[in-house]
């Protein structure tokens, strides 16, 4: 099963495309609202997504929670996230109805604070 629908992926992709095309010709990149939030129903671990490389489907980039008490922006393979299993053979899981408030550096700023993801 795919975590991410495919009206969010082309959402996500059009996203890295057009931070993309800031970055070759020289501008700042947009700071976006995720689009996306993953997470561990067995766990704490969550990603917020909200881009997607436009040159490889697979890659992701967001604000990543690995419960280590040290969130992250950074990249992802999408298809990593899809294969782990937790204890209980239970995958990582999309909150359905999850909408951003704010941008992905605040989100990532407000993480570093807390030493984990408030969203």
């Amino acid at each position: 099963m795919r975590l991410i629908p495919d009206d969010l992926r082309t959402r996500l992709r059009t996203n890295g495309q057009f931070n993309e095309t800031r970055r070759n010709n020289g501008e700042k990149e947009i700071d976006f609202m995720p689009l996306v939030k993953l997470f561990d129903p067995c766990g704490a671990a969550t990603w917020l997504l909200s881009e997607i490389d436009p040159h490889d489907p697979d890659i992701a980039f967001g604000l990543c929670d690995l419960v280590m008490g040290f969130p992250e922006l950074g990249y992802v393979s999408l298809s990593e996230i899809e294969s782990v299993k937790g204890p209980l053979g239970i995958g990582i899981e999309r909150e359905e109805g999850f909408r951003a408030t704010k941008t992905l550096q605040a989100y990532a700023d407000e993480a570093r604070l807390h030493q984990r993801i408030i969203a």
